[in-house]
Formats: structure tokens, C-alpha cells, sequence
């Protein structure tokens, strides 16, 4: 890690940003910068290779189409892979959980070969998922309960070497019937909660923070409205 700049790689936002996942790389951004860290983001579009250099990586959700274009590109480029390789936290919104599996199959059934970071595959449910959902966490260093906007028609199944972020307490999450959302698995944490999610929940952005400066913890902010944007979403239907 730089020991002056920490980089957050907003990966293929022209691509893979339907839902303004991109303010994720934004809440890092902020979140390092009123602590007392420089930070900068660096986009990675379909024009860039991926650099295995930087600290953090985000990913946002896509299309069926774009999805196509952003596993070509990162099997072309493994720079995202190696990083994660060597611990570089990553988050992977939505579509980047199918993009970052074994395989996901398209709308129409047809079957489209992941980059195998995650032990993951997706299968369309037989609806689609939409509205507010909550979890309880099941990964180490998250405590309180997350937040998001569900959008999603993909049945994520995990592997043996993955594990889910939260059990649901509302909503749908992975949708195959186990209870269950998100992936996490070494340094990735896969997750289908919009909002953006790290805007919604800070103890998460926080974790991927700490990781990516390698430390246990990191110093609080006193931040009232996060709180009020957090209970107003908890308690929303």
C-alpha cells in the first residue's frame, strides 16, 4: 500500500454501475480523508487493464449484457484476481458476485463462465427480487445489522469454500431458499445490497478500510445523520 495515498479502484463503473454503486468508492474515499488519510479513486474502465496495485477495489451491479463485458475484461486482465490473491480487499455489489463466480446463467438460460473468485454460481429465480432487505452478520469484525435495496432475479448458490455475509431477518438475499445473503470468501465480500451499501452501513465500510491499511480497527467518526439514515432505513418496508 502506498504509504501516502491509499487507491480505490472503482472497477468498470462504465460497465458495471446501474445503480449508482459507485458511491461506494466515494464513502471510502470520504471516510479515509476525515480521518486524516489522503485517498484517491482510480477508475478502471473498459479502456484500462486492471492494476493489482491498488488498495481496495469496488464493484457495482449490471445488466446481462454488460456483465458479459466485464467478465471478458477481467479474464483478459487479472489484475483484480491477483490483487485479491495477495489480500487487497474487494466489493463485489449484484451482477459482480455472478461475474466473480464459477458461472451465472443470463436471463434467457444461457450459461456464461465466471472469473472463479468466489466458490459461486447463479441461476435466475423464478421472480424477481425488489424491496427493502435486512441481515444479521455471519462474518467476523461486522456486529450490527446491514442494510439495502434489493434488485436482483439472480439465485446465488455457495460453494464450500464461501460463506454468507448476513442471515435474513426481511427480505429475500440469495435467493435459494437458505436464509441466507452475500458471499465473502479471503478478501472479497460479495453482497446484493444497494443503497449504496457502504453509505447505509459504515461498520462495513470500515472493515474493508481497516483491511486495506492493515490494521485491527479504525479511530470512530461522530457522524449523526449516518446514524439517522441507518434507523430510518431499518425501520423502512
Amino acid at each position: 500500500m502506498s504509504e501516502s495515498t491509499v487507491r480505490i479502484g472503482l472497477v468498470l463503473p462504465d460497465v458495471m454501475g446501474t445503480y449508482g454503486d459507485g458511491g461506494n468508492a466515494l464513502v471510502l474515499r470520504q471516510r479515509l480523508r476525515m480521518r486524516g488519510h489522503d485517498a484517491e479513486i482510480v477508475e478502471v474502465t473498459l479502456n484500462d487493464p486492471v492494476p493489482e496495485s491498488l488498495d481496495v477495489y469496488t464493484l457495482g451491479g449490471a445488466e446481462d449484457a454488460a456483465q458479459r463485458l466485464a467478465t471478458r475484461h477481467l479474464t483478459r486482465f487479472p489484475g483484480l484476481q491477483r490483487a485479491a490473491e495477495r489480500g487487497a480487499p474487494v466489493l463485489a455489489i449484484c451482477a459482480a458476485i455472478q461475474v466473480l463466480g464459477h458461472w451465472y446463467e443470463t436471463s434467457s438460460g444461457e450459461r456464461v463462465e465466471g472469473v472463479s473468485m468466489l466458490d459461486a454460481t447463479t441461476s435466475p429465480q423464478a421472480s424477481r427480487s425488489i424491496g427493502e432487505i435486512v441481515t444479521s452478520p455471519l462474518i467476523g469484525g461486522l456486529t450490527q445489522p446491514l442494510s439495502g435495496f434489493e434488485n436482483h432475479r439472480g439465485g446465488t448458490t455457495l460453494g464450500a469454500d464461501a460463506k454468507p455475509v448476513g442471515r435474513v431477518t426481511r427480505g429475500v438475499g440469495n435467493g435459494v431458499g437458505d436464509g441466507v445473503e452475500g458471499v465473502a470468501q479471503g478478501s472479497v465480500i460479495g453482497t446484493y445490497l444497494h443503497g449504496p451499501v457502504l453509505a447505509r452501513n459504515p461498520e462495513l465500510a470500515d472493515l474493508l478500510l481497516a483491511r486495506a491499511l492493515g490494521v485491527d480497527g479504525l479511530p470512530a467518526l461522530d457522524l449523526p445523520e449516518v446514524e439517522l439514515l441507518r434507523r430510518e432505513r431499518l425501520a423502512a418496508r
